[in-house]
């Protein structure tokens, strides 16, 4: 099987909000070092960011509503965090809405390098990254949810959603279990179970 590292809205604006300023220095740490072990393992890094239009023209309904002015294409806060490891080989995603699939090359591209399973981190738990791992559930991808690297600013709802995915969706794991597997190249080697993580 062939893994993707998939990087979820690690973006300069979303790291404003109150509820992950205390949390960006530990989410940049631990997705450096799940980065640094799937380039270890040739697995690739697709970041998939949120970029709207100066005029929210292409927002969704409630940024459109409320004309939240967040993530504007070629403003710093659309950009990604400065302290993550990205690199030029590696693939940006732009979305629109939640999901990282919904109008986006992401299907065409994981189809196209014959991907089977993918590694979901980044923020929101509850949205943006609920909804991605729903769609790649759907599409028959193999989840796997990289614990140390996914939060939200919402507490009560990342743990609500963690619940709701793991073990259902995907399996979620820490780092050190995701380093023994990428290691052993025992991602895409066999199917995984709850006793994985």
């Amino acid at each position: 099987m062939a893994s993707v590292l998939l990087i979820i809205d690690m973006q300069v604006d979303f790291f404003a909000h109150e509820g992950l300023v205390r949390q960006r220095s530990a989410l940049a740490a631990h997705t450096n070092a799940l980065i640094a072990m799937a380039r270890a393992a040739k697995v690739p890094i697709v970041w998939v960011k949120q970029e709207f239009l100066p005029d929210l023209s292409d927002a969704s309904l409630e940024v459109k509503r409320g004309r939240i002015s967040i993530v504007i294409a070629g403003t710093p806060g659309a950009m990604l965090l400065p302290e993550l490891d990205a690199q030029v080989q590696d693939l940006v995603v732009v979305k629109k809405r939640y999901s990282a699939f919904f109008g986006t090359v992401l299907d065409t591209f994981l189809s196209r390098i014959g991907c089977t399973r993918l590694i979901v981190a980044g923020i929101n738990t509850h949205a943006c990254i609920r909804t991605t791992v729903v769609d790649a559930y759907q599409r028959d991808y193999e989840v796997i949810l990289a614990g140390d690297c996914i939060s939200s600013h919402d507490k009560t709802h990342h743990e609500i959603s963690w619940k709701y995915m793991d073990g259902k969706l995907g399996i979620g794991m820490s780092n050190e279990r995701l380093g023994d597997l990428l290691r052993s190249q025992v991602v895409g080697a066999e199917p995984l179970s709850r006793r994985s993580r």
